[in-house]
């Protein structure tokens, strides 16, 4: 008989933490082959909805099913630090032994009778579905492909002492663990952000797994690159304008696109509604009152009020009240003016950069943390700095923005650089982490400070659509992580600066504002420098890219 799998499926799941509300009616239905991408701003539930698909967590109302064997790969993983790699993967593995065991039992006892017959269809099927008879040699395949091969050696060398997961990085143990739930074989795999910590290559290996799973599969993933590649439909937990989750079919690329339409829609009804308030308001106003509207009156109209006043002044009043109830109706109806798309400002006239050379940074070498012989940033530059974690990404920023200072003389091991930079540059800087210093302060007030009150006036952080209403008049310490660094990328945006430092500009940001704010750069009117690892910006840049490690 063939393996079969079943969906995993979601109906009317509500879930709340005291007042707040999480999840409202979400539906979600994942059938075997299908790999459903979870998407959407930090908080609204993507994690929250697959540890309730997991059955890791109870959700308030609706209902959940799923396959038996479901497995869960979590951001940070359970595990027992004092296991070695060893004994972890073993014990990812060991439902894996028991299968097979019960297929050799029931192998064993067949007999001619149905239940016998019955009993070994079972065990086969299951069998099947968990390529248990593949294990041993999937092993090696899936570590190597993920990067951490040498932390299960075999053959084991006598005497050799195998690593704990103590001693892994967390990157290491991630790794560790998403070979182990690869291995196990579950008939349903829900992935929690299961990109992070991983390279290109082994990226690139958990890719060509999940295209090839049989059962169903759903993750969340920040990835814009992994959903593209992976997804075969999305899933945005953002509240549209019907307040519900909302299902694209497709890549990520499709989903760009359909956003897009949606906009576009979206402004179209915006302005024929407005264009119809207008119109409405009119009538009421001025031209329902005439009598006969689009000419002078004539000497019969007086004959007419005369002897039917009465009856012309009730249709004329119908009329108004006609066209105030459309008014009123549509006004309590319409639709919001949709969010202001990500543009730079700018000043008057445009930045005002300075020609020629803006940095030029020559003989930098910091061990252990960046090593360049020359960068020279140029007026209207666009350059990319790529690498790996540790490859000085962050510091080279830091030195182009003029935070890293260089002790005389140089510290041990450490050459002095040479840095020029142009009189009355001005440099804006992005940084990963972002921190204000006084954490009491609101939004518009920490906004007023940084691009000053004329400028605060001009652009207003209201109308920049970046931080919902509710936020700007609380203490910048109760906002999220990505709510502060939208507020930094405000400031940003009000007052452009010569130079443009970006430090991981997608991290913390909403997947749509991480493509606007792409998007944005192309126009930017000074010069841009962006550190960062985000596949997908990587494959769409089209400026010069200096590669460090």
């Amino acid at each position: 008989m063939s393996s079969t799998f079943l969906p995993v499926v979601a109906r009317g799941v509500e879930r709340s933490y005291g007042d707040r509300r999480v999840l409202s009616g979400v539906d979600v239905v994942v059938p075997p082959g299908a790999r459903v991408g979870l998407i959407g701003e930090n908080g609204v539930g993507k994690s929250t909805l697959l540890r309730i698909l997991a059955g890791v967590e109870v959700p308030d109302a609706g209902d959940v099913s799923r396959p038996a064997r479901t497995g869960m790969l979590w951001q940070e993983a359970p595990v027992d630090e004092r296991a070695t790699v060893r004994e972890l993967l073993d014990e990812y593995t060991r439902e894996l032994r028991l299968i097979e065991r019960e297929f050799e039992d029931a192998a064993a006892a067949l007999d001619g009778s149905a239940a016998a017959e019955a009993r070994y269809a079972r065990a086969l099927d299951a069998a099947e579905r968990a390529e248990v008879w593949t294990l041993d040699a999937r092993r090696g395949e899936v570590l190597e492909g993920l990067g951490v091969g040498g932390f299960d050696p075999r053959p084991v060398e006598p005497g050799t002492t195998q690593p704990t997961i103590s001693q892994l990085s967390g990157g290491q143990r991630s790794r560790v663990a998403l070979a182990g739930l690869l291995l196990s074989r579950p008939d349903a795999l829900i992935l929690d952000e299961p990109t992070n910590h991983l390279d290109d290559e082994a990226v690139a290996y958990l890719v060509a797994q999940l295209r090839a799973w049989r059962g169903p599969v759903i993750f969340a993933s920040h990835d814009r690159a992994f959903l593209d590649e992976v997804a075969t439909e999305l899933v945005d937990l953002d509240p549209d304008r019907s307040r519900t989750a909302t299902r694209y079919g497709g890549t990520f690329t499709d989903y760009l696109d359909e956003k897009r339409r949606e906009r576009e829609r979206w402004e179209q009804q915006h302005r024929a509604e407005q264009d119809e308030l207008a119109r409405l308001a009119s009538v009421a106003s001025t031209t329902a009152r005439q009598v006969a509207p689009g000419r002078p009156p004539r000497d019969n109209d007086r004959f007419i009020h005369a002897f039917k006043g009465a009856r012309v002044q009730t249709a004329v009043s119908r009329r108004v009240k006609d066209a105030e109830r459309r008014h009123d109706l549509l006004a309590a109806t319409q639709v919001r003016k949709p969010p202001p798309v990500l543009r730079f400002a700018g000043i008057p006239g445009g930045v005002t950069a300075p020609e020629g050379t803006l940095v030029d940074v020559v003989g930098l070498h910091i061990p252990g943390r960046v090593s360049v012989e020359r960068l020279t940033i140029a007026a209207n530059d666009r350059v990319l700095v790529t690498g790996p974690n540790g490859a000085g990404k962050s510091t080279l920023l830091a030195v182009l923005a003029g935070e890293v200072g260089f002790d005389t003389p140089p510290a041990p091991g450490v050459t002095q650089p040479a840095v020029m930079r142009r009189k009355g540059l001005r440099v804006g800087f992005l940084r990963q982490d972002v921190r204000f210093p006084d954490a009491g302060a609101t939004p518009r007030d920490l906004y007023r400070r940084a691009v000053g009150e004329r400028r605060a006036e001009a652009v207003p952080l209201a109308e920049l659509g970046l931080l919902p209403g509710r936020a700007l008049d609380i203490p910048v310490s109760a906002l999220s992580v990505g709510q502060q660094r939208r507020l930094a990328l405000a400031t940003v945006i009000a007052d452009p600066p010569h130079l443009l430092l970006l430090d991981e500009p997608s991290n913390h940001l909403s997947l749509a504002l991480a493509v606007e704010l792409e998007e944005a750069l192309q126009s930017y009117p000074g010069a841009v420098v962006v550190a960062s690892h985000d596949r997908w910006l990587r494959r769409r840049w089209t400026g010069r890219v200096v590669r460090l490690g």
